[in-house]
């Protein structure tokens, strides 16, 4: 029986995010018996460490709460974190020898982006080295060009849309650098999505019957929610009644409430905080809703669709990949005007979200588990 390649994963933690719940996706599909996986988080903390399989070695630097405050108590807790993550990519045979116990790896991939100099460090010279970019690295200020470059060290890059395979490939200086850089869909569980959209909830926010978009992502300035309130206002405003639920926290939580306060939208904007299962409100709404600024793969566009939930989203990265060029939902500009035409098209013409609805129906979904597993297997094993 040929040996079990001996792989090690890095990420920061398994809280609530894209990128974390890909790697898990991942992980319940590897087969057990071709791969030894030492996964090593930096923070032993969030809702996916207990989907972890039992095959995979879990180790962590550190355990306890993510803390995304400044309370004057918790600045201290932050700064040893900080700190004790330094040492370790300044000195990594500490790492690979106290807390990886000088296992020998044949492959070493970072599950996110931010890894990449955890993996440089690396004193394993000959492991094979993967990077996972799961977000538009080139709308993010601290991916200079020179970091960039850096990335083209690895001997793979996965990306997950077009648009981020082109914008590597202009940087690549010969062939082999070309070749490193190939994309991957997210595998998602088409099957996991469907069981838990059927949960039963009791605390939809709406009783009214009018349309309802939904959108669900961490509150954050990326996510564009100030354009998407302004919006709602207008149409509002100009007699197109609807609703919106958002789902999702994050430090700009205060500011979206205390904005849709002030426009006096509480009848009509929900905000329910974070739910470890959104899908039962996303199969209760009429429309999903992306407003976002950048993204890198919107994963939850991916769910929509299986959910045959019509989808108006501002053009990011990976979205023509998703919707196949606008053909499975409606890609605005991204901008307030493309958000407020895009959620006018549907207010409007009540056609269109049944001919969205037929289109998905009847669409080959590219992004589902085995497609994406089997693919990053051959990676693997490619090199």
């Amino acid at each position: 029986m040929p040996q079990k390649k001996k792989i090690l994963i890095r990420i920061g933690s398994l809280r609530h995010g894209g990128a974390e719940k890909v790697l898990i996706n991942f992980l319940k599909n590897l087969p057990e018996d071709k791969y030894e996986v030492d996964l090593l988080i930096n923070l032993y903390t969030g809702m996916y460490i207990k989907e972890v399989p039992s095959w995979v070695n879990l180790h962590y630097l550190l355990k306890g709460e993510m803390i995304t405050t400044n309370r004057p108590h918790e600045i201290p807790v932050k700064a040893f974190r900080v700190l004790y993550q330094k040492m370790f990519l300044w000195f990594p045979f500490l790492l690979y020898k106290f807390i990886l116990k000088d296992k020998k790896y044949d492959v070493e991939i970072g599950a996110i982006h931010g890894m990449y100099r955890e993996l440089l460090s690396s004193p394993q010279k000959n492991s094979k080295k993967i990077i996972w970019i799961q977000n538009d690295i080139f709308n993010l200020k601290e991916y200079t060009p020179d970091v960039i470059r850096q990335l083209f060290r690895f001997d793979r890059i996965l990306v997950i849309s077009n648009k981020l395979k082109e914008e590597m490939q202009k940087l690549a200086q010969n062939d082999r650098e070309k070749q490193a850089v190939v994309k991957i869909f997210n595998p998602i569980d088409k099957e996991d999505t469907l069981k838990k959209a059927n949960t039963v909830i009791d605390d939809y926010p709406f009783t009214q019957n009018l349309p309802t978009f939904i959108t669900i992502g961490t509150v954050y300035p990326q996510k564009g929610y100030d354009r998407l309130m302004d919006v709602h206002k207008k149409l509002m405003d100009e007699g197109l009644k609807h609703q919106i639920i958002i789902i999702g926290d994050g430090f700009d939580f205060e500011n979206i409430h205390s904005k849709l306060n002030q426009l006096g939208l509480q009848e009509t904007v929900k905000m329910l905080g974070f739910r470890s299962n959104p899908y039962p409100y996303l199969k209760k709404a009429d429309f999903y809703i992306m407003s976002s600024r950048h993204e890198g793969f919107p994963t939850i566009i991916a769910e929509a669709l299986i959910l045959n939930k019509p989808v108006v989203s501002t053009d990011v990265s990976g979205i023509k990949d998703l919707l196949k060029e606008g053909k499975l939902g409606f890609i605005t500009p991204n901008s307030e005007d493309g958000i407020y035409e895009g959620m006018k098209k549907f207010l409007t013409n009540k056609e269109l979200a049944g001919h969205y609805e037929k289109e998905i129906a009847s669409a080959d979904l590219p992004f589902v588990l085995e497609k994406s597993v089997a693919q990053l297997q051959e990676i693997i094993d490619g090199l």
